[in-house]
């Protein structure tokens, strides 16, 4: 008896330990909704309409909704410019016919909330920015910030403050929106340098970051993924 009941506890203890190291794992993996929000916004920022069309229907799919949708590509002009930001919402506007066409009634979702906050953009702007990189703007500028003091203001006011302030994304889902435009346009390392330490910053792990390189070289390709992978080391052993 004693023997049957020592080998039902141990069967017992190997079931939970296994649960509870995928449960782990799980959550170090980035989940569909996030694995979308990184090929719809790479394909946004690389141009490639086609592929993003398929991306969009996907997104979709996998529970995105249409204003989180709408918010990811109005995010992608912070980064890639006006043209790629507006082709984007030219193509999810075709899809959104499409699918409607088709008898298919996608969830709107939340629009973003008002902002009340009264204080000056700039400050705000600076408040949202200590949050993200966990470190207080007292330095004096420098760099581009001292070079040309109107873009540090912009950047505080409009980007930190107009863009990030808004609620329909997170913050971590607003910087896997980062790093998946500037990963698809390249060249612009120092930048994703940064915000990869803002993704780890905002609870991204290791092995999501990993995970988001491989979904890079899925969709982009090796060229940018070897670029991105290459940045992300050097954090990941700054770290």
């Amino acid at each position: 008896m004693n023997r049957l009941l020592k080998s039902i506890l141990s069967g017992m203890a190997i079931i939970m330990a296994a649960t509870t190291n995928a449960q782990i794992n799980t959550a170090q993996n980035l989940d569909h909704r996030q694995q979308a929000i990184v090929r719809i916004s790479a394909l946004t920022g690389k141009g490639d309409l086609s592929k993003l069309k398929t991306e969009l229907n996907k997104g979709l799919e996998n529970e995105l909704t249409v204003n989180q949708i709408k918010e990811i590509l109005v995010h992608v002009y912070a980064y890639a410019g006006f043209p790629r930001s507006l082709r984007g919402l030219q193509t999810f506007m075709t899809v959104l016919d499409d699918r409607n066409a088709n008898g298919i009634n996608d969830k709107w979702g939340a629009e973003s909330s008002p902002i009340h906050n009264t204080g000056s953009k700039y400050e705000r702007g600076k408040i949202i920015l200590e949050t993200l990189t966990g470190v207080p703007e007292t330095e004096p500028k420098t760099g581009y910030a001292a070079f040309a003091p109107e873009i540090e203001v912009f950047l505080k006011e409009h980007l930190f403050a107009d863009i990030f302030e808004r609620d329909v994304l997170s913050y971590a889902e607003r910087e896997l929106v980062t790093i998946s435009v500037l990963s698809s346009i390249g060249d612009v390392e120092p930048m994703l340098r940064s915000h990869f330490k803002i993704g780890l910053n905002m609870g991204l792990t290791p092995n999501q970051l990993h995970q988001f390189v491989g979904i890079i070289k899925q969709t982009i390709g090796s060229k940018e993924s070897d670029a991105s992978q290459h940045v992300l080391n050097e954090v990941l052993k700054d770290k």
